[in-house]
């Protein structure tokens, strides 16, 4: 899939253009009002430098170290030794998505002219970014306060020509090699860092902000996901559709979120024959809370996830360093490197991620028991006893959701004290950043065993579902088949999982209708989680 080129704009970078970079390898270009930014405000750097006066990060050590002047013929060490230290990070690699948008997010901070380096230091990581070269960033290393110091060195380490990265062969498969052996094979030269260049590269949110980004977009697609999930279990559980009728929402509660969800339920439920031919029934009273409040639970994630849209979208137009460089030249100390706005947006996003998995589970529980499932049988077995159905299934999916509860613990009230107690309240938000992700992937797991269940019972039911869960059954059936005897379901879950986490359930749904989607870009464009701009 062939990407627009994406300009290097500070002002006017999206949300879908840092996804396009990370995801899809877009490529980067630097326009040249950009680079003569830059270069103006590498000049305020350099007259610094030459200063009697100390100035941190120009001609000083870092940290509790900032009391030490440093004489000019130490300066070049200076930044090599701060990137080499700092890359002290341990673990598993993360993602290469992720160091893409941290890398893409840093180059945009340098792209402000708020950090006094080169153009040659922003034209490396644009560089290596267009070359498909991935620094190797470990689990660990960032308190998420000074930024993100050691994932954001490692990749400072790889444009110096150190350190180990990732490139990826013309057949996609992906090799590891040293940073020396990737640049100079991409004809890339390493950069011999100067006075105040450590610091802009590692001073940052970057990857906080880069995996709530890609956070968000998957987001978009599974809250969507999980109000059509949740039809579907109305609907195969003989389930009321008069409860998500519009006058039941913004007229009585205004939240927009709720609103949102509760319509696409109520899409996804229209012309359904199994929702009519029990439509003047007595056999309930009211539904389960499972069942009748999940646009309450799903809309309250949509409004929590356009909060922490709001937070990305300004920290998108942020220029975070530490000394920065002020529009009259002056170089200020600041605080701003201090991660607790992404942190905490972060832990509220793996609690809502929790939330919806919960009801979403409570929902699929209810099929397994006759006493509560409408007269299907039990665990929706094919021969009950004899067969186990989606027992098993189910205790799967609450295995999932009981690891979901523990990682909505927030990281962001867990500060602990660093660099001999000169950073002494620190934000967690890249431990946040990754339990994040984890939950994320387990929502779509969640979702998709929902899915698959409630796909099972409305085969199970004599009346024939509505245009939209209809589209819904069919996409499974592609690959997934039927009620029958117990099979192996692994590899059937794993289908079900898949669709919903690809968007090709979503995408699905939109075959019969249109649904609502509530979370927008930086420039006002809805996220739809699934595409990105191509030619």
């Amino acid at each position: 899939m062939t990407q627009n080129p994406v300009d290097l704009d500070p002002d006017g970078l999206t949300f879908a253009q840092v996804v396009a970079v990370a995801r899809h390898d877009a490529p980067v270009r630097v326009p040249e009002q950009v680079r003569a930014a830059v270069a103006e405000s590498r000049r305020a750097i350099e007259a610094l430098a030459d200063a009697p006066r100390p100035v941190y990060g120009v001609s000083t050590g870092f940290g509790a170290l900032a009391q030490r002047h440093i004489p000019a013929a130490l300066r070049t060490q200076l930044q090599k030794s701060l990137i080499r230290s700092h890359a002290a990070g341990v673990g598993d690699p993360v993602e290469r998505e992720v160091v893409r948008a941290l890398m893409l997010l840093r180059a945009r901070t340098l792209a402000t002219g708020r950090t006094g380096v080169r153009t040659e230091v922003l034209d490396t990581y644009v560089a290596i970014l267009n070359a498909g070269i991935t620094p190797v960033v470990h689990e660990y290393g960032s308190l998420g306060c000074s930024g993100d110091l050691a994932p954001l060195s490692a990749c400072a380490l790889a444009a110096m020509g150190e350190g180990p990265v990732t490139v990826r062969d013309a057949d996609g498969t992906e090799r590891r090699t040293t940073a020396a052996e990737a640049l100079a094979a991409a004809g890339i030269t390493p950069v011999v860092l100067a006075e105040k260049e450590g610091l802009a590269l590692v001073n940052g949110t970057d990857g906080m902000l880069g995996m709530l980004i890609l956070a968000l977009f998957d987001l978009e697609n599974l809250l969507t996901a999980a109000d059509l999930t949740a039809a579907m279990s109305v609907e195969a559980q003989y389930g009321t559709d008069r409860v998500f009728m519009p006058d039941l929402h913004t007229p009585l509660r205004p939240h927009e979120g709720q609103a949102a969800s509760a319509a696409n339920m109520l899409t996804a439920l229209a012309d359904s024959g199994i929702v009519a031919g029990h439509k003047d029934s007595t056999h309930l009273v009211q539904d389960a809370y499972s069942l009748r409040c999940s646009p309450q639970v799903t809309g309250a994630a949509r409004d929590t996830a356009a909060f922490a849209a709001q937070t990305a979208a300004r920290e998108l137009r942020a220029a975070i360093d530490n000394p920065v460089v002020l529009p009259d030249g002056a170089v200020s100390s600041n605080g701003n490197f201090h991660g607790a706005p992404l942190a905490h947006a972060l832990d509220f996003l793996a609690i809502v991620a929790a939330d919806v998995a919960s009801i979403a589970e409570r929902r699929t529980d209810r099929f397994m028991d006759v006493a509560r499932n409408q007269g299907l049988p039990p665990f929706l077995a094919g021969d009950a006893g004899v067969d186990s159905g989606l027992m098993i299934a189910h205790y799967t999916q609450a295995a999932i959701v009981s690891e979901m509860k523990r990682q909505a613990t927030p990281a962001s009230v867990d500060s602990i004290p660093s660099s001999a107690m000169q950073e002494d309240h620190v934000s967690m938000g890249w431990t946040a950043a990754r339990k994040l992700r984890t939950s994320v992937v387990n929502l779509a797991r969640v979702l998709g065993i929902e899915y698959y269940t409630a796909a099972r019972a409305i085969d199970l039911r004599a009346e024939a579902p509505g245009p939209v869960t209809g589209a819904l059954l069919a996409e499974l059936r592609h690959e997934v088949p039927g009620p029958g005897p117990d099979r192996f379901l692994s590899p059937e879950l794993a289908e079900a999982i898949e669709r919903v986490a690809d968007g090709r359930a979503v995408a699905a749904a939109e075959t019969a209708t249109s649904l609502t989607h509530t979370l927008v870009d930086i420039d006002g464009t809805v996220l739809d989680g699934r595409t990105v701009p191509t030619d």
